[in-house]
C-alpha cells in the first residue's frame, strides 16, 4: 500500500518522505478560535458523543469534541469500524486536522486523534512532524501519525555509520552545514525551529549539489570522449554570404553565439548546444550561418521543425537569404509528392543536397546522408527524445547538435534542466524592429477593440484573433472557438472583409491553405487557436487579439504576442479578459503590459507556475527535488553550481582523497542496494 500510494519501497524511501510541516503540540487551540482560513487546528477536549449515521448505503461516524470554549464536529467516512473500536465517549483526546465549516459550525473530516496526556499539554516546545498521507492509507490506518511512529522507530535503529557523510569536509566547513546524520534526525524530529532550519538548509544544498555534480560529469564526459566532425575552415560560401548577402547587421548577441558555435565545431568534439532566443531575435540567421559553415567543410546539414508551416517558412526564408549562392537546398515534409521525395532522398544519400529542411519526415529510415555534419532542431521541446535521437544516428560520427527554442528559459531552470548542454542566449532584437505596445482590456471594451481593428485593416494591415484551446478534444473550447468565429464575422461581414480560420482539428491541407491565404494577404483576419504560436511570419500583421487571455500562461502570451511586430509598422497586442480576475491573472496582465523582455517574463512565469508547467523543460531527474525549489532557492543553486565547478576543474574523476565521499555516494546511488538491508 505504501509503495502504491507514496512510492515508499524501502527504509531509505521512508527516511526521505519528509514532513510538510511541524506542529508545536504545546500550543493547543481553543475550539472557539477555529477559523476557515486556518491550514490546520490542534485542539484538546472531551469526546461527548459518538454516533454512526446511515443514509441508504452511505455511512459516517460523527463525534462531538468539547472544550471550555465550544464544540467541534469530527467526521469519518472510512475506517469507521476501527475508529469505533478506539474511541470512547467521556475520554479526553488531542485532535489535529484541517478545519472546515458546515452549517456555520466547525468540523474536521478524518482528523488525526490521540489520547490526551499531561506531558504534551505543557512544558518545553515539542515539534511533531506532519507527513503527507492519502485517504486510502488513512482508511488502512496508515495516517501521517503512524508514518511518524515508523520514522521515529527507524531513526532509533540508525547510527552515524548508516547515514554516513557524503559531502567533503571542506564544503561542510565553508558553508557551515550540519552533518548528514544530524540533518535527517532534525528534519523529522527537531527540538526547535532553528534545528529544523539548519537541517532543511543542509539537505536542500545536498540535493542541488548532487544534481549539478551529475550534470557536470555528463557534460565533462561528452567534452572529453565524444568525437565530432571538424569544421576547421571558414570558406567561400560563408564569406560570400556574410560580405554580400547578409540582409542586416548582426546583433552583438548573434556575433557572440556564432563565435561559440565556431569554437565548438572546430575542436573535434561533438557540439551539443542549446540556443535560446526571444521571439524575433534572429535564430534562423544563426542556423543558416552554421549550415554554411558545414557546407564549407564539405558536410551536409539538416534543420527539423515541428510543423509543415514552420518548415516551409524556414525553407522560404533561407532560400531568399541565399539568393544566387551555389547551395542545393531542399524541403521534405509529409506533403512532398512521392516523385519529389524519391528524388530528394536519392540526392541526400549521394551528398548532392547540402541543406535539408523538413518536419519529422527527415528522420524516416529511408532518408540517408552521405556525410551529415550538423543537425538543427527548432522548437526542440515539441519533439520526443526518440525522434531527436534518430537524427544523431544518421551519421557514423554523430553530427554537431544545435537545439533552438523561442521560449526563453530562466537561468535557474536552464542550470537544472539543461545543465549538461552548453547554452547560448540571443537577448537582443535585430535593428529596425518596432516595439509592440500591449493593452489589457475587459469584455466591456470589446466594441472599442473592434473599432480599432477596423482602423488597422483600413490602413491595409492584418489581424490575429486567438482563442484558447487547452485540449484538441475539448468540446467546450471548440464550441467557444466556433462561436468566436461567428462573432468576428458579425463585426466584419463578407465581402468587405475576409477571414481565415485555423485550428488543430482541420486536415493538414486545409490548415496549409487557410494559413497561406493569410500569408498572401487574401484574408485580413486570422481566427485561430494557439497553433499559430510558433514560427509563422506575416510582417503585415500588426494586431494580436488574445481572447480569454487569463487562461494563458505568461510565456504563451509572450509567444503569441511575438507573431506581430515583424514588419516596419507599429504593432499592438490586446489582452481581452472577463470582468472578474483572480490575483494571479491580474498580475500576469500587468506584467505583459509592463515588459517585452522574454527572459524577465520567463522568470515571472516560473515563479507563478513552477517548473513543471513551463514549456521547453525536459522531464528529467534534474527537477525531481524533494526539498529544494529552483524558484525559492536560486542563490543556493548558484552556490552549489560554483562549488561543483571548482571541484570538477581540479579533480574531474573525483580521485583525490578529499572527494572519496562524493565518489562513493554516487556509486551507491547507482546501485541503490544499501537501504534494503536495514533491519
Amino acid at each position: 500500500m505504501l509503495r502504491k500510494e507514496l512510492n515508499i519501497f524501502s527504509f531509505n524511501d521512508l527516511l526521505n518522505h519528509f514532513p510538510y510541516r511541524h506542529v508545536d503540540k504545546t500550543r493547543v487551540d481553543a475550539i472557539a478560535s477555529i477559523k476557515p482560513s486556518l491550514d490546520y487546528a490542534y485542539v484538546a477536549g472531551t469526546l461527548v458523543s459518538l454516533e454512526l449515521i446511515t443514509s441508504g448505503k452511505a455511512r459516517r461516524l460523527v463525534g462531538m469534541l468539547k472544550d471550555d470554549t465550544g464544540i467541534v464536529e469530527l467526521v469519518w467516512f472510512q475506517g469507521i469500524a476501527w475508529m469505533q473500536k478506539i474511541l470512547h465517549t467521556g475520554h479526553k483526546y488531542f485532535v489535529f486536522g484541517k478545519p472546515g465549516f458546515f452549517m456555520g459550525k466547525p468540523q474536521m473530516a478524518h482528523p488525526d486523534i490521540e489520547n490526551f496526556s499531561m506531558e504534551q499539554s505543557g512544558g518545553k516546545a515539542w515539534l511533531e512532524p506532519v507527513y503527507p498521507s492519502t485517504e486510502k492509507l488513512k482508511a488502512k490506518f496508515l495516517s501521517g501519525q503512524v508514518l511518524a511512529k515508523f520514522t521515529k522507530e527507524l531513526l532509533t535503529k540508525l547510527s552515524q555509520k548508516d547515514l554516513s557523510e557524503n559531502l567533503p569536509e571542506t564544503l561542510l566547513k565553508t558553508y557551515k552545514l550540519v552533518s548528514r546524520y544530524s540533518a535527517y534526525r532534525q528534519i523529522h524530529f527537531p527540538a526547535n525551529e532553528e534545528e529544523y532550519r539548519q537541517a532543511l538548509r543542509r539537505l536542500k544544498f545536498e540535493e542541488l549539489f548532487f544534481a549539478q555534480l551529475r550534470l557536470g560529469q555528463i557534460r565533462l564526459q561528452r567534452l572529453r570522449f565524444s568525437r565530432g566532425q571538424v569544421f576547421d575552415k571558414v570558406g567561400n560560401l560563408f564569406h560570400e554570404f556574410y560580405s554580400h548577402h547578409l540582409p542586416f547587421e548582426l546583433t552583438n548577441a548573434q556575433k557572440k553565439v556564432l563565435k561559440e558555435i565556431r569554437k565548438d565545431t572546430a575542436g573535434g568534439k561533438q557540439m551539443n548546444r542549446l540556443l535560446q532566443g526571444d521571439v524575433g531575435s534572429g535564430k534562423t540567421m544563426i542556423a543558416l550561418l552554421s549550415m554554411l559553415l558545414a557546407a564549407d567543410n564539405h558536410f551536409q546539414s539538416v534543420l527539423m521543425a515541428p510543423t509543415e508551416i514552420l518548415a516551409q517558412q524556414h525553407f522560404e526564408s533561407i532560400k531568399s537569404y541565399l539568393g544566387p549562392l551555389p547551395v542545393q537546398l531542399e524541403l521534405l515534409t509529409g506533403s512532398t509528392s512521392a516523385a519529389n521525395r524519391k528524388k530528394i532522398v536519392k540526392a541526400c544519400e549521394s551528398g548532392q543536397v547540402q541543406m535539408l529542411i523538413g518536419t519529422h519526415a527527415v528522420i524516416e529510415t529511408k532518408v540517408k546522408f552521405q556525410n551529415l555534419g550538423l543537425a538543427i532542431v527548432d522548437e526542440q521541446h515539441k519533439f520526443g527524445v526518440e525522434q531527436r535521437a534518430k537524427l544523431w544516428e544518421k551519421s557514423t560520427v554523430p553530427p554537431h547538435i544545435l537545439v533552438m527554442t523561442a521560449t526563453p528559459i530562466p537561468r535557474t531552470l536552464a542550470l537544472t534542466a539543461y545543465g549538461d548542454l552548453d547554452y547560448s542566449i540571443l537577448d537582443e532584437l535585430p535593428p529596425g524592429r518596432m516595439p509592440i505596445t500591449t493593452y489589457h482590456r475587459n469584455e466591456r471594451a470589446r466594441p472599442q477593440v473592434m473599432d480599432f481593428i477596423r482602423k488597422e485593416i483600413a490602413k491595409g494591415r492584418q489581424v490575429y484573433v486567438i482563442y484558447p484551446l487547452i485540449e484538441e478534444s475539448s468540446k467546450l473550447d471548440y464550441e467557444n472557438l466556433m462561436k468566436g468565429f461567428e462573432e468576428v464575422k458579425a463585426f466584419f461581414p463578407e465581402p468587405k472583409y475576409w477571414i481565415s480560420m485555423l485550428h488543430g482539428k482541420q486536415p493538414p491541407v486545409q490548415k496549409e491553405t487557410n494559413m497561406q491565404r493569410f500569408v498572401m494577404g487574401e484574408t485580413q483576419i486570422m481566427v485561430a487557436t494557439t497553433v499559430v504560436e510558433v514560427g509563422v511570419n506575416v510582417p503585415n500583421a500588426t494586431v494580436m487579439i488574445i481572447e480569454s487571455a487569463e487562461r494563458f500562461g505568461l510565456s504563451q502570451l509572450h509567444q503569441l504576442r511575438g507573431r506581430v511586430g515583424r514588419g516596419a509598422e507599429k504593432s499592438y497586442c490586446i489582452l481581452l479578459t472577463g470582468q472578474k480576475l483572480g490575483n494571479d491573472a491580474r498580475e500576469r496582465m500587468q506584467i505583459m503590459e509592463a515588459t517585452r523582455d522574454g527572459f524577465l517574463i520567463a522568470e515571472k512565469d516560473l515563479e507563478l507556475r513552477g517548473p513543471g508547467q513551463i514549456d521547453g523543460t525536459r522531464q528529467s531527474g534534474a527537477l525531481d527535488f524533494k526539498l529544494a525549489s529552483i524558484v525559492n532557492d536560486k542563490e543556493m543553486l548558484e552556490v552549489a553550481r560554483n562549488a561543483v565547478e571548482a571541484i570538477l576543474e581540479t579533480d574531474p574523476d573525483l580521485t583525490k582523497s578529499e572527494h572519496e565521499r562524493l565518489k562513493n555516494f554516487l556509486q551507491q546511488q547507482k546501485s541503490k542496494t544499501r537501504w534494503s538491508k536495514v533491519g
